[in-house]
Order: C-alpha cells, then structure tokens, then sequence
C-alpha cells in the first residue's frame, strides 16, 4: 500500500504543466476518481513490477457500456410486431464470463486474468440454452415468447445476461431470424474461514453450471466447533434444472448439523411464464431440528426442545387465460386453480401443539405480470428484470389431525408499479388462520411495503435508496411460535437469543452509492442503513407499548457479476438498545453475500399456511 501512494505521488508530480500544452484536459476541473484512476493508468504503462500487477488487476475501460432496452418501456413492446411470424432460423453466440459483453459484440478480454479465469471455465452448452427457450426453428412466434426466454435466460444462476435479438435485415411479413446471446457466469466458486486460535473454521465449495449442462452442486464442512455436541457439521445440495425441456427442476438436499439434520428430495415445475397452464410438485422430506421454547422474562439462557417429522407433498395448478380477438395483443391476465396434499407425521413431539396430520387445500388466483428493465438494483450494472402487476389469491382447506380437525381460510392481494421519474412501489396484505370449534387459532396478519428511488447518476458516480416496511401479527399462535428481530427479520446484523414475541413491524432504510471504481472485476458501492424494529412479548399487546430496537450502520459492498459467490460487504452496526437480560455488544462488524431486499414475482405459487416467521 505504500509503494502504492508512492507510486500515485510520482505519477501526479510527472504530470506536465497545464499551461505547457493546451492540448491537455485541465486536470483542475476533472473529478477526483478520473484524476486517480488517469494515475493509476499511468502507473500502469510503466515496465516496473507494480505498473505490470497494476496492469493486470485494474480495469480502467470505466466508461458505462450502452445498453438497449432500459427505456422502461413495457418488454414485449419490443417484438410485437413479430408475432406469429414463422421462426426460420434461429443462431446462437454464447460467451465466457470475463471481458465481453452481450451488448457489444467486438469486446474481448484484455488482461490476464480475464483470459486465464475464461480458461477455466467451460461453456455452456447450447442445447441448454435451446431448451430455455419458449420458441422453435420452423414454428409460429406466439406472442411474448422472445422477451419471456429473454427474462428467463437472465434468471438463470450460471447466466449472467442475455439478449435475444431479430435480425431485422432479414425479416420479411410471414418470417424472422433470431440471434441469442447469452454469457455465463463464472460459475466454479466457494468460500472459507479459518480462526488460527481455535482452529475453528468453515469451507464452502460450488459449481453451478458442471460441465456445462446446468447441474448445480454445492456442499459445505464445518469444523473444529467447540460449543457443540459434535465438532464437525456437514451439508450437500443438488439441482438439476428443465429435465428434458419439460421445465420440471429436481432439488435434493442433505444436512448434518448439531441441531438441524434434513434429507429431502422434490420435484417442482412453476408457472415460469405468463403463457405456462401447468405447474406443481412432488415431495418428500425428513427433518429433525431444535425449536426454542417461549423465554420468560427471569431467562437468562434460553430453552429448547427437539421436533422431528416426515412430510409428503403434492400439489397441481391449473392456469386459464382469458379470450383475446386481437390476434397481436396478448393479455397478461390469468385465473388459477391450485390443489394441494399434504401428510405430516411427527417422530419428536415436543408438545400437545404437534399432532399427526393430513391438510387437504385449494386456492383460486388471479395474476397479472409485467417485467420492466433496469440496473443498479440487486446488480452492479448488469440487465435486470423488474416485475409488477397484481396478484390476488383465496384459499381454503381442511386439516384431519389425530388428535383434532379444523378448516383453514386465508386471503392475499400484492400489487406493484414502476416508472423511471418515480420508482418502484409494491405493497402487499395477507391473512391467514385455522378455525376450530369457532375459535380463530394459529392466524398470522402481514402487511408489507417496498419503494425504491430512481436511480440518481453524477457522472460514473450512481446513488438508490430503498425503503422497506414490515408488519406481522399472531393470533393465538402456539407457545412455540416465537418471532426474532435477528438480521433479515429486522435489524441487520443483530444477533440476540433471547429477544422473541408474537407480533413484530420492522421499517428498514438503505441509501447505496455505486462508485465507478473496480478491483481484480469487483465493483464497490457504499451503504448507509438504518433500522426499527418494534416487538411484543405477550399474544395480544401490541408491538408500539416500547421503544424500538434500532440498528445504524455503514458498510462496504463488493460485487463481481461474473462469479458465482458475487456480492461481499462488510458493515459496522450500532445498536444503542439492547435487551436487559443479554450481554450483546452496542457495536458489531459483520459480513453477508446475501442482499437484504428482494423482489417479490406476481406468479401463481403452491396453496400454502401463511408463514409465520
């Protein structure tokens, strides 16, 4: 880092007087990252050994590369026209993840890491692409199917992004020529930890994409735990995706943890696009975990009990859409039908709560989804693809327990809007609960809200801000049932054992400043959050009788879009409540890989209990 300044003062003192050549940009008006970065470009060309590593690990092509399509406008307005043309030849460009770009075709990669990381990555396959796509060689363009494979191709975890282009050269009235560029993710990846002084550490190896065919795989290996039963913990998961164009995933999971052990398998295909009619799954899982136990307010450690059940699932949806007579226009709208089957037998009871049960329920759903595009969201400059409309959706069944029977109802509306001088505005209200004996048992209330700002830009420098809101109450829930205000669930970073209720409302702000500046392919951007949380102890009092929790940080975010473990930060929190009966620290450093938002899709999902958690 020395040498580094050093470096960085030689190049500024090298630079000649501005008055010497008016040829020159006047360094006295440029930015203060376009004067760092121009002397690290300088440094760069020199032949000594930090010029040649800053060559190699820099990237100073920092200029936004121009994206189409981030116009806001609706997604299928961009082929409609095209609708029902004969597809007659369809071409595919599939691209390593470092240095290039679906935008801009001539760009290849400069550096040397960029070259070896491409070398040791294996491309993905193009059946695999092919059968990601809702169109065919020879066969009528339905409407929205080439925006629709578009948006699919970008969710995908081993792509990166994609574009699929009309060439509009040789289209004529009756038919089209397609192009698909897509490029991949780095997708070899994992992350470890090591204490040297408890020799405790952690390993976490995955690949997302194995030889190219979408078969993803992931394990981790916990080791040298001292305050555990045993001192190893162990977990492996894989994912096969579209088994046979069909669109049905196969997920398999097998955990070996102190106190959470699961082996499952399932097999699900959603409604993953507008057009889709059929979605469902079927599974089977056995779990065995420990729950905690309602605290009192004289705990000072807190009391668990073991749970252990097997779980089959099954379920179908059934999408109908609603009758067009324009033959260009394709409407968004559509009713579903949801039927689901669920047995649940208990080997570990911790009490009277848990019983042996067969829950049979319907749903009735009427969606509508749009996508928008934009960046500088989740990503760090890559196409993503934003959804709104509305979703309503009615359910109802029954459960047949060995001890007790009851019906269940639950209701659910969620709506969201987009526009670029504005944001993105989406709200949701949800209810749900069993009914026995004319008591209202096990219901849970949610409310929930997420806006995001536009995106402000100052030149390379680039700034959104979000704004979550969050409210969850239970109704006569069950003594195990407890709510935390831990990390995702109110206050980021807050880690308390003990601090748990029945009703819960969280409020979140974030600000993120994207800088334009770039290291070994990750990105920075800065953060700024504050939190409140508001939680009752007691069923029925309500969570605004005390002050709230509060949590404020400033944090550090890494991102490197081509690799699968993309995004690191590091935050400092402060908390200046804490609970009376923990010793927790006011101050905390913390790292996550996971962001703290997310958007919620306007698809049709399985007929389910409300979560409570």
């Amino acid at each position: 880092m020395l040498l580094l300044l050093v470096e960085v003062c030689q190049a500024q003192q090298a630079t000649p007087p501005l008055q010497q050549d008016s040829t020159l940009t006047d360094t006295t008006k440029q930015k203060f990252d376009d004067r760092v970065m121009e002397n690290l470009r300088q440094m760069s060309e020199r032949k000594t050994i930090m010029g040649k590593l800053l060559k190699a690990v820099l990237v100073f092509d920092r200029g936004g590369e121009e994206v189409y399509g981030l116009d806001a406008e609706l997604i299928e307005k961009e082929y409609e026209k095209h609708t029902y043309k004969i597809v007659r030849r369809i071409d595919f460009m599939g691209m390593k993840p470092f240095g290039y770009s679906v935008h801009d075709t001539t760009k290849a990669p400069k550096n040397f890491f960029e070259k070896a990381g491409n070398s040791l990555h294996m491309r993905t396959g193009r059946g695999l692409i092919r059968n990601k796509l809702l169109f065919e060689k020879d066969a009528p363009l339905e409407p929205l199917a080439l925006v629709e494979s578009e948006r699919l191709l970008r969710q995908t975890r081993y792509i990166l992004d994609a574009r699929i282009i009309v060439n509009e050269e040789t289209t004529t009235e009756d038919s089209v020529d397609v192009f698909v560029i897509t490029r991949d993710i780095f997708s070899l990846g994992g992350s470890g930890s090591l204490d040297p002084s408890s020799g405790r550490g952690r390993i976490t190896l995955r690949e997302l994409n194995f030889l190219g065919q979408g078969h993803q795989v992931e394990g981790s290996y916990r080791f040298g735990i001292t305050t555990r039963p045993r001192p190893w913990e162990a977990a492996g998961y894989y994912t096969i995706e579209n088994i046979g164009r069909t669109y049905i995933t196969a997920d398999m999971a097998y955990v070996d943890k102190n106190f959470y052990k699961e082996k499952s398998v399932l097999l699900r295909r959603e409604f993953f696009s507008t057009n889709t009619r059929y979605a469902g799954a079927l599974g089977v899982n056995w779990i065995e975990q420990r729950i905690m136990l309602a605290p009192t307010s004289e705990d000072t450690i807190a009391r668990y009990a073991n749970l252990g059940y097997n779980q089959q699932d099954v379920w179908l949806g059934r999408s109908f859409r609603f009758k067009s007579y324009n033959l260009g226009y394709e409407p968004r709208s559509r009713l579903i039908l949801g039927l689901r089957f669920t047995r649940t037998d208990y080997s570990i009871k911790p009490s009277d709560s848990f019983q042996d049960n067969t829950l049979v329920m319907g749903s009735l759903g009427y969606s509508i989804r749009k996508y928008y595009k934009d960046r500088y969201l989740f990503g760090f400059g890559r196409t993503e693809d934003i959804p709104t409309g509305t979703l309503l959706s009615l359910t109802t069944g029954y459960e047949e327990g060995d001890l007790r029977d009851r019906k269940y109802f639950g209701a659910s509306v969620s709506m969201a809007k987009y526009q670029t001088d504005f944001g993105y505005l989406y709200g949701k209200a949800s209810y749900g609960s069993f009914v026995r004996d004319s008591q209202w048992e096990q219901g849970v209330l949610q409310l929930e809200t997420l806006y995001f700002t536009k995106l402000s830009e100052w030149g390379n420098w680039k700034l959104r801000q979000f704004f979550w809101g969050r409210g969850t109450w239970g109704i006569n829930r069950n003594p195990e049932e407890l709510l935390s205000i831990n990390d995702e669930s109110g206050l980021r970073g807050f880690r308390s054992t003990l601090l748990r209720g029945s009703r819960r409302v969280a409020l979140n702000y974030e600000a993120n400043l994207y800088t334009p500046f770039s290291l070994f392919g990750f990105k920075l951007a800065t953060v700024v959050f504050a939190d409140f949380a508001w939680l009752s102890s007691q069923s029925e009092s309500s969570p605004f009788k005390g002050a709230p929790y509060r949590g404020y940080g400033v944090g550090l975010r890494f991102r490197n879009e081509y690799l699968s473990f993309s995004t690191i930060q590091f935050s400092l929190s402060y908390y200046p409540q804490l609970p009376i009966n923990e010793e927790i620290k006011a101050f905390r450093i913390f790292n996550t890989s996971r962001p703290y938002y997310d958007f919620q899709d306007f698809q049709f999902t399985r007929p389910g209990v409300a979560d409570f958690y």
